[in-house]
Protein backbone atom coordinates (compact mmCIF):
# COMPACT_ATOMS: atom_id res chain seq x y z
CA UNK A 1 0.00 0.00 0.00
CA UNK A 2 1.20 3.17 -0.82
CA UNK A 3 2.46 5.44 1.88
CA UNK A 4 0.17 8.54 1.22
CA UNK A 5 -2.88 6.04 1.62
CA UNK A 6 -3.77 6.22 5.20
CA UNK A 7 -5.21 8.70 8.25
CA UNK A 8 -3.67 10.80 9.96
CA UNK A 9 -5.02 11.60 13.17
CA UNK A 10 -2.99 14.79 15.01
CA UNK A 11 -2.96 15.27 18.59
CA UNK A 12 -4.31 18.67 19.04
CA UNK A 13 -4.91 19.20 22.35
CA UNK A 14 -2.76 22.23 22.47
CA UNK A 15 -3.83 23.68 19.68
CA UNK A 16 -5.70 27.09 21.57
CA UNK A 17 -2.35 27.96 22.57
CA UNK A 18 -1.13 30.48 19.50
CA UNK A 19 2.88 29.19 19.97
CA UNK A 20 1.49 25.97 17.92
CA UNK A 21 4.49 25.36 16.20
CA UNK A 22 6.61 26.03 19.39
CA UNK A 23 4.81 23.39 21.38
CA UNK A 24 4.94 20.90 18.75
CA UNK A 25 9.26 20.91 18.42
CA UNK A 26 9.43 20.94 21.94
CA UNK A 27 7.02 18.47 22.69
CA UNK A 28 8.68 16.33 19.59
CA UNK A 29 4.75 14.93 18.82
CA UNK A 30 4.39 13.05 15.82
CA UNK A 31 0.86 12.20 14.17
CA UNK A 32 -0.85 9.29 15.20
CA UNK A 33 -1.15 7.02 11.33
CA UNK A 34 -3.82 4.82 11.21
CA UNK A 35 -3.16 1.67 8.72
CA UNK A 36 -5.40 -0.77 7.31
CA UNK A 37 -3.98 -3.00 9.63
CA UNK A 38 -4.53 -0.81 12.53
CA UNK A 39 -8.36 -0.20 12.24
CA UNK A 40 -11.03 -2.45 11.93
CA UNK A 41 -14.29 -1.71 10.44
CA UNK A 42 -17.46 -1.38 12.29
CA UNK A 43 -19.74 -1.63 9.31
CA UNK A 44 -19.56 -1.85 5.53
CA UNK A 45 -22.69 0.17 3.92
CA UNK A 46 -23.16 -1.35 0.37
CA UNK A 47 -25.97 0.14 -2.02
CA UNK A 48 -24.13 2.61 -3.89
CA UNK A 49 -23.61 1.19 -7.74
CA UNK A 50 -20.78 4.33 -8.91
CA UNK A 51 -18.14 6.36 -7.09
CA UNK A 52 -19.02 7.76 -3.47
CA UNK A 53 -18.09 11.52 -3.42
CA UNK A 54 -19.26 12.67 -0.23
CA UNK A 55 -21.17 11.98 3.17
CA UNK A 56 -22.40 13.64 6.16
CA UNK A 57 -23.11 12.58 9.35
CA UNK A 58 -26.12 13.56 11.77
CA UNK A 59 -25.52 15.64 14.81
CA UNK A 60 -26.67 12.35 16.81
CA UNK A 61 -24.04 10.33 14.90
CA UNK A 62 -26.59 7.64 14.13
CA UNK A 63 -27.40 7.96 10.52
CA UNK A 64 -25.19 9.16 7.41
CA UNK A 65 -26.21 10.71 3.84
CA UNK A 66 -23.99 9.80 0.87
CA UNK A 67 -24.01 10.92 -2.97
CA UNK A 68 -22.78 8.99 -5.49
CA UNK A 69 -21.88 8.73 -9.20
CA UNK A 70 -24.90 6.48 -9.56
CA UNK A 71 -26.89 9.94 -9.07
CA UNK A 72 -28.71 8.63 -5.82
CA UNK A 73 -28.76 9.69 -2.52
CA UNK A 74 -28.85 7.24 0.32
CA UNK A 75 -29.41 7.69 4.01
CA UNK A 76 -28.14 5.13 5.92
CA UNK A 77 -28.95 3.57 9.38
CA UNK A 78 -25.33 3.83 10.51
CA UNK A 79 -26.10 1.44 14.02
CA UNK A 80 -27.76 -1.58 11.62
CA UNK A 81 -26.27 -0.62 8.18
CA UNK A 82 -29.78 -0.52 6.28
CA UNK A 83 -31.05 2.23 4.06
CA UNK A 84 -33.55 4.34 5.23
CA UNK A 85 -34.21 6.48 2.04
CA UNK A 86 -32.60 6.04 -1.35
CA UNK A 87 -33.40 9.22 -3.36
CA UNK A 88 -33.01 9.36 -6.92
CA UNK A 89 -30.96 12.75 -8.39
CA UNK A 90 -32.55 14.85 -10.48
CA UNK A 91 -28.98 15.54 -12.25
CA UNK A 92 -26.56 12.19 -11.18
CA UNK A 93 -23.20 14.55 -11.37
CA UNK A 94 -23.89 14.86 -7.72
CA UNK A 95 -20.30 16.08 -5.60
CA UNK A 96 -21.71 17.60 -2.35
CA UNK A 97 -24.36 16.47 0.33
CA UNK A 98 -25.27 17.52 3.92
CA UNK A 99 -27.84 16.68 6.34
CA UNK A 100 -29.64 19.65 8.18
CA UNK A 101 -28.88 20.19 11.73
CA UNK A 102 -32.25 18.38 12.94
CA UNK A 103 -31.89 15.62 10.52
CA UNK A 104 -34.89 16.16 8.97
CA UNK A 105 -33.83 16.89 5.47
CA UNK A 106 -30.77 16.30 3.31
CA UNK A 107 -29.11 18.55 0.68
CA UNK A 108 -26.84 18.26 -2.49
CA UNK A 109 -25.17 19.76 -5.20
CA UNK A 110 -22.96 19.56 -8.67
CA UNK A 111 -22.53 20.21 -11.77
CA UNK A 112 -25.87 21.32 -12.24
CA UNK A 113 -24.77 24.50 -10.29
CA UNK A 114 -28.09 23.99 -7.69
CA UNK A 115 -28.19 22.83 -4.41
CA UNK A 116 -31.40 20.57 -4.09
CA UNK A 117 -33.23 20.29 -0.62
CA UNK A 118 -34.99 17.19 0.26
CA UNK A 119 -37.02 16.93 3.03
CA UNK A 120 -36.62 13.39 4.65
CA UNK A 121 -40.91 13.19 6.17
CA UNK A 122 -42.31 14.02 2.58
CA UNK A 123 -44.64 11.42 1.14
CA UNK A 124 -42.97 9.67 -1.75
CA UNK A 125 -43.89 9.92 -5.54
CA UNK A 126 -45.68 7.32 -7.04
CA UNK A 127 -42.40 6.05 -8.32
CA UNK A 128 -41.00 5.71 -4.48
CA UNK A 129 -38.95 8.50 -4.70
CA UNK A 130 -38.51 11.17 -1.85
CA UNK A 131 -39.48 14.87 -4.17
CA UNK A 132 -37.19 17.66 -4.16
CA UNK A 133 -38.82 19.99 -1.35
CA UNK A 134 -36.47 23.42 -2.43
CA UNK A 135 -34.33 24.08 -5.40
CA UNK A 136 -32.11 26.62 -4.79
CA UNK A 137 -30.57 27.94 -7.97
CA UNK A 138 -28.45 31.39 -8.39
CA UNK A 139 -25.11 29.82 -9.01
CA UNK A 140 -23.49 30.14 -12.43
CA UNK A 141 -20.45 27.30 -11.84
CA UNK A 142 -21.01 23.47 -10.54
CA UNK A 143 -22.03 23.60 -6.72
CA UNK A 144 -18.66 22.18 -5.14
CA UNK A 145 -19.96 22.17 -1.23
CA UNK A 146 -22.62 22.82 0.91
CA UNK A 147 -22.89 23.07 4.86
CA UNK A 148 -26.06 24.23 6.97
CA UNK A 149 -25.76 26.61 9.35
CA UNK A 150 -25.56 25.10 13.05
CA UNK A 151 -28.50 25.20 14.66
CA UNK A 152 -30.71 26.16 11.66
CA UNK A 153 -32.52 23.91 8.94
CA UNK A 154 -33.58 27.32 7.43
CA UNK A 155 -30.29 28.62 5.75
CA UNK A 156 -27.12 27.15 4.18
CA UNK A 157 -23.88 28.20 2.61
CA UNK A 158 -22.81 26.77 -0.56
CA UNK A 159 -19.58 27.12 -2.79
CA UNK A 160 -19.45 27.58 -6.42
CA UNK A 161 -17.05 27.13 -9.73
CA UNK A 162 -18.29 30.57 -10.53
CA UNK A 163 -15.84 31.87 -7.51
CA UNK A 164 -18.60 32.60 -5.31
CA UNK A 165 -20.04 31.16 -2.22
CA UNK A 166 -23.84 31.94 -0.88
CA UNK A 167 -26.17 32.42 2.00
CA UNK A 168 -29.09 30.83 1.14
CA UNK A 169 -32.98 31.38 3.21
CA UNK A 170 -34.11 27.71 2.49
CA UNK A 171 -37.84 28.56 3.33
CA UNK A 172 -37.82 30.97 0.37
CA UNK A 173 -35.47 29.46 -1.96
CA UNK A 174 -33.97 33.18 -2.27
CA UNK A 175 -30.06 34.18 -1.67
CA UNK A 176 -29.38 36.09 1.62
CA UNK A 177 -26.12 37.21 0.59
CA UNK A 178 -23.58 36.54 -2.29
CA UNK A 179 -19.63 36.51 -0.99
CA UNK A 180 -17.14 36.70 -3.65
CA UNK A 181 -17.54 37.50 -6.97
CA UNK A 182 -16.20 40.29 -9.92
CA UNK A 183 -16.82 43.13 -7.82
CA UNK A 184 -15.75 42.23 -4.40
CA UNK A 185 -12.21 41.54 -2.90
CA UNK A 186 -13.08 37.42 -3.55
CA UNK A 187 -11.56 34.46 -4.64
CA UNK A 188 -10.51 34.31 -8.44
CA UNK A 189 -10.65 30.79 -8.88
CA UNK A 190 -13.11 27.65 -7.98
CA UNK A 191 -14.20 27.51 -4.51
CA UNK A 192 -13.47 24.30 -3.61
CA UNK A 193 -14.94 23.77 0.15
CA UNK A 194 -16.41 26.11 2.81
CA UNK A 195 -16.73 25.37 6.71
CA UNK A 196 -18.71 27.16 9.20
CA UNK A 197 -17.61 28.23 12.45
CA UNK A 198 -19.05 26.20 15.24
CA UNK A 199 -18.73 28.82 17.91
CA UNK A 200 -20.00 31.44 15.71
CA UNK A 201 -22.37 30.57 12.84
CA UNK A 202 -21.50 34.37 11.64
CA UNK A 203 -18.17 33.05 10.36
CA UNK A 204 -17.11 30.94 7.98
CA UNK A 205 -14.36 30.02 5.59
CA UNK A 206 -13.76 29.34 1.87
CA UNK A 207 -10.95 27.75 0.21
CA UNK A 208 -10.21 28.02 -3.33
CA UNK A 209 -8.65 27.06 -6.42
CA UNK A 210 -6.45 30.38 -6.25
CA UNK A 211 -4.59 29.19 -3.09
CA UNK A 212 -6.12 31.28 -0.19
CA UNK A 213 -8.90 30.65 2.04
CA UNK A 214 -11.16 33.73 2.93
CA UNK A 215 -12.74 33.93 6.15
CA UNK A 216 -15.98 35.78 5.72
CA UNK A 217 -18.71 37.43 7.99
CA UNK A 218 -22.14 36.51 6.62
CA UNK A 219 -22.85 40.56 8.23
CA UNK A 220 -20.61 42.03 5.41
CA UNK A 221 -20.02 40.80 1.75
CA UNK A 222 -16.19 41.41 2.30
CA UNK A 223 -13.87 39.14 3.25
CA UNK A 224 -12.20 39.44 7.06
CA UNK A 225 -9.14 37.94 6.64
CA UNK A 226 -7.31 36.41 4.00
CA UNK A 227 -5.22 33.18 4.12
CA UNK A 228 -2.64 32.82 1.87
CA UNK A 229 1.31 31.66 1.67
CA UNK A 230 3.70 34.27 0.40
CA UNK A 231 4.68 31.17 -2.01
CA UNK A 232 3.41 31.88 -5.22
CA UNK A 233 3.60 27.87 -6.00
CA UNK A 234 1.19 26.77 -3.11
CA UNK A 235 -1.00 24.45 -5.09
CA UNK A 236 -5.31 24.64 -4.99
CA UNK A 237 -6.83 24.74 -1.46
CA UNK A 238 -9.10 21.44 -1.55
CA UNK A 239 -10.75 21.41 1.93
CA UNK A 240 -10.88 23.28 4.67
CA UNK A 241 -12.12 23.45 8.50
CA UNK A 242 -12.01 25.18 11.76
CA UNK A 243 -10.87 24.09 14.94
CA UNK A 244 -13.98 23.34 17.37
CA UNK A 245 -12.49 26.78 19.46
CA UNK A 246 -13.14 28.54 16.15
CA UNK A 247 -10.11 30.48 16.43
CA UNK A 248 -7.81 28.05 14.25
CA UNK A 249 -8.09 26.99 10.82
CA UNK A 250 -7.05 24.30 9.26
CA UNK A 251 -6.54 24.40 4.92
CA UNK A 252 -5.57 21.16 3.18
CA UNK A 253 -3.79 21.29 -0.31
CA UNK A 254 -3.54 19.46 -3.29
CA UNK A 255 0.10 18.91 -2.51
CA UNK A 256 -0.29 17.19 0.96
CA UNK A 257 0.27 20.39 3.27
CA UNK A 258 -2.20 21.16 5.97
CA UNK A 259 -1.47 24.52 7.21
CA UNK A 260 -2.96 25.63 10.47
CA UNK A 261 -4.09 29.39 10.72
CA UNK A 262 -4.74 31.36 13.81
CA UNK A 263 -6.89 33.69 12.76
CA UNK A 264 -6.68 36.03 15.58
CA UNK A 265 -3.19 36.42 14.81
CA UNK A 266 -4.03 36.41 10.79
CA UNK A 267 -0.53 34.01 10.13
CA UNK A 268 0.11 30.31 9.74
CA UNK A 269 1.71 28.67 12.85
CA UNK A 270 2.02 25.55 11.34
CA UNK A 271 2.23 23.41 8.79
CA UNK A 272 0.98 19.70 9.67
CA UNK A 273 2.30 18.44 6.36
CA UNK A 274 5.83 19.23 7.13
CA UNK A 275 5.77 16.49 10.05
CA UNK A 276 6.57 12.89 9.82
CA UNK A 277 4.24 10.07 8.34
CA UNK A 278 2.11 13.21 6.57
CA UNK A 279 0.26 12.64 3.79
CA UNK A 280 2.39 12.68 0.15
CA UNK A 281 -0.65 13.61 -2.07
CA UNK A 282 -4.01 15.70 -2.58
CA UNK A 283 -6.00 16.21 0.57
CA UNK A 284 -9.57 15.36 -0.05
CA UNK A 285 -11.15 16.06 3.22
CA UNK A 286 -10.04 16.82 6.56
CA UNK A 287 -12.42 17.17 10.07
CA UNK A 288 -12.00 17.18 14.02
CA UNK A 289 -12.70 13.79 16.09
CA UNK A 290 -15.95 15.66 18.29
CA UNK A 291 -14.71 13.50 21.24
CA UNK A 292 -13.24 15.72 23.37
CA UNK A 293 -12.26 17.72 20.00
CA UNK A 294 -8.43 17.23 20.78
CA UNK A 295 -7.95 15.30 17.46
CA UNK A 296 -8.04 16.42 13.76
CA UNK A 297 -8.44 13.06 10.58
CA UNK A 298 -7.30 14.58 6.98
Amino acid sequence: MPKHQHENVWNGRRLGNPSVAGYFKAQNKLPVTFTPTDLVCCRTLQGHSGKVYSLDWTPEKNRIVSASQDGRLIVWNALTSQKTHAIKLPCPWVMTCAFSPSGQSVACGGLDSICSIFNLNSSMDKDGNVPVSRMLSGHKGYVSSCQYVPDEDTHLITSSGDHTCILWDITTGLRTSVFGGEFQSGHTADVLSVSINGSNSRMFVSGSCNATARLWDTRVATPSIQAANSDSDIPQVTSIAFSISGRLLFAGYANGDCYVWDTLLAQVVLNLGSLHNSHEGRISCLGFWAFGGHRKVT
